[in-house]
Order: structure tokens, then C-alpha cells, then sequence
């Protein structure tokens, strides 16, 4: 039982628990739900932020010019071959995609807690879910109204 009170404190100090959470996991540890726990604790493919925004966009200068003006972003990176570049202060993320349709966000992406490729792969396809690799990073699934979703490492 300690090391499961130890698990449920040490997640609850880096962030990827809830107060709430924590204090549902003691309670159920309490009445002799360890089992119980662990087993809503020992989720794969938890959530731990929301990665970055992908945008599609006319003109990327322009698109660049503006998320450095407006919002004091810099370039974390480019891939010039299929004309991205990835903006960001901090934990603050925008993808800019030269690409049409224009205005629009291509897709999101999650960070997933303890991420392994084939681990998540696994339980995608588990779930019914076809995961399609990404050109840069994890993988995308398309959710029930056909919005991509990329999922990579947190």
C-alpha cells in the first residue's frame, strides 16, 4: 500500500494529478479499494498539455511576422522542405503550415504521459482506433467529427 500512496503523491507533485484525484485515490486506499487505485491511476495514454496548434496558412512570412509581433514568439524550428516553422514562448506552441486550405487548423496535438510508440499503438488498436504516423512526430487519429489529432511524447 505505500508504494501506491508513494506513486499517487509523487504524480500529484509533478502536476499529472489533481488535487481531487489524489485525494479520491487516499479515500479508495482508505476503504480498501487499492486495487481499484491503481488500476484508474495506470492509464498509458493520459493527457498531461496540449502540444501545439497546427495552422494552415497563405502567406508564412506574413503568418510569422504577425505570431512575433502580436505574441513576441520565436522560431523553434523549420523544416523548409514542407514549409512549417514552429513558433513558441515557453510551453507556448503554433505550427504555421504554408498549405491550402488556408485558415484553418489542421490539427492538435496532445502529449501523452510515458509515451511509447508501439505501447500506444497497441492500445489505440485495442480501442478500435487506426493511429497513421506523422511526418515529424508521434502519430495522428482522426476523433468522431474528423478533426486529426497528433499524438506525441509529453
Amino acid at each position: 500500500m505505500e508504494a501506491i500512496i508513494a506513486k499517487l503523491l509523487d504524480r500529484f507533485e509533478k502536476g499529472s494529478l489533481t488535487r481531487r484525484q489524489l485525494t479520491q485515490g487516499l479515500a479508495l486506499l482508505a476503504t480498501g479499494g487499492a486495487a481499484t487505485v491503481a488500476e484508474a491511476q495506470d492509464i498509458s495514454m493520459k493527457a498531461a498539455k496540449i502540444d501545439h496548434v497546427s495552422i494552415q496558412v497563405t502567406d508564412l512570412p506574413r503568418s510569422i511576422a504577425f505570431y512575433q509581433k502580436i505574441f513576441g514568439m520565436t522560431i523553434l524550428s523549420a523544416d523548409k522542405p514542407n514549409e512549417i516553422v514552429r513558433l513558441g514562448v515557453g510551453k507556448v506552441y503554433v505550427s504555421l503550415h504554408h498549405k491550402s486550405p488556408t485558415g484553418v487548423v489542421d490539427h492538435f496535438a496532445i502529449g501523452v504521459e510515458k509515451f511509447n510508440k508501439d505501447a500506444v499503438t497497441r492500445e489505440l488498436l485495442a480501442k478500435g482506433v487506426k493511429a497513421e504516423d506523422n511526418l515529424d512526430a508521434g502519430f495522428h487519429i482522426i476523433d468522431p467529427e474528423g478533426m486529426a489529432v497528433q499524438i506525441v511524447g509529453a
